[in-house]
């Protein structure tokens, strides 16, 4: 399958909000504001769907979200999708949206994180469209910290471009978006930096240099791990396809405690997901360690004897700041000593 890579986003282009897991309530929708005024500071038209409800835990029935969805993203005149963020219950539209529509068209930005990777990794999966694991709509008002790149930025690129880890992150959680719903600092008072598995599936080391190419994919292990063994999470089938290129396959863990990051990696794992893997790239966490095994250790486990290098702590997940990461990109990953970055090379050409 060839890979198929969404215009450059220009200002002037149209967008658009919908949300295919959860919508946005009442007390959040001065944030939710805030997000489209951010994106139409920045030159863009925006337009905004039905499919919105935060009462429940859907914006919608999953056949009115999918409906939209696959609307917004077939729909010549939107040059990208944001959800405000993303929920529990995409995987419900996976079976529901109009593939054949879609293939059928033009690609089209999706751009998201968490519950949205349940879409962005089998539109890059069976169509061979990229797509941008980056921000969420309520994040967009954030301005990136050095090193990293808004998303629209990386949308915006016909060319390669690099991000470096800032060294810093948040561990606390998130801004109150109903006190301040305006905020785009992103403090970061935390030092970090990543770290990479020594080799022998027992710990990380610092010591230990990463070099390596490979074609990006990959999201949130929770959402995406169900995906193994459908038609909609092929990713051994996808680095087969890709085998010249190889993969780099980037995940993240949101809230499951190691023993379930560790069964769900297992599952990836014996599903072929890391066959045709030449790294792998494991989000910073807030996830919660279990009693005797934490979180590194159950990345450890699973995936320390691929015999690939295994990079922790990357700036990819659900503790800010995040990278944006496009899927089916060509990157190259250097993890050595203070050089901690990716390049990746917009257009499905190679760096």
């Amino acid at each position: 399958m060839s890979l198929v890579f969404p215009r450059p986003l220009r200002p002037g282009d149209r967008i658009g909000v919908t949300s295919p897991s959860s919508g946005v309530d009442k007390p959040l929708l001065p944030r939710l504001r805030a997000g489209i005024e951010a994106l139409r500071a920045r030159g863009y038209d925006v337009v905004v769907g039905d499919c919105m409800d935060g009462t429940g835990p859907t914006s919608a029935p999953k056949e009115q979200r999918a409906a939209e969805l696959t609307a917004m993203l077939a729909d010549p005149a939107i040059a990208a999708v944001v959800p405000p963020w993303g929920g529990v219950l995409a995987i419900d539209l996976l079976d529901q949206l109009d593939w054949d529509a879609l293939d059928a068209a033009e690609p089209t930005w999706l751009v998201g994180f968490s519950d949205t990777s349940t879409v962005l990794l089998p539109l890059t999966l069976r169509l061979g469209w990229a797509t941008l694991h980056g921000a969420n709509l309520m994040d967009t008002p954030y301005l990136p910290p050095d090193g990293l790149l808004h998303w629209t930025d990386v949308a915006a690129a016909t060319g390669p471009f690099t991000q470096r880890s800032p060294g810093r992150y948040r561990a606390d959680g998130w801004d109150d978006y109903q006190h301040d719903p305006g905020v785009s600092h992103m403090s970061l008072p935390d030092a970090g930096h990543w770290t990479v598995l020594d080799g022998t599936g027992g710990g990380a080391g610092d010591d230990a240099g990463v070099d390596v190419t490979g074609r990006l994919v990959g999201g949130c292990i929770e959402t995406i791990s169900p995906l193994a063994g459908t038609p909609y999470g092929d990713v051994a089938g996808f680095g087969a396809g890709h085998a010249d290129d190889g993969l780099v396959v980037y995940l993240e863990a949101c809230e499951d405690d190691a023993y379930t990051i560790g069964r769900a990696l297992h599952g990836m794992r014996l599903a072929g997901w890391f066959d045709h893997a030449r790294a792998v790239l494991v989000g910073r966490t807030p996830a919660p360690d279990a009693d005797g095994l934490t979180q590194h250790e159950a990345v450890a486990d699973a995936l320390g004897g691929l015999g690939i290098p295994v990079v922790l702590d990357v700036e990819c997940g659900h503790v800010q700041p995040s990278l944006p990461l496009v899927n089916g990109a060509y990157a190259h990953v250097v993890a050595d000593g203070d050089r901690q970055e990716i390049t990746q090379v917009s257009g499905g050409g190679r760096g």
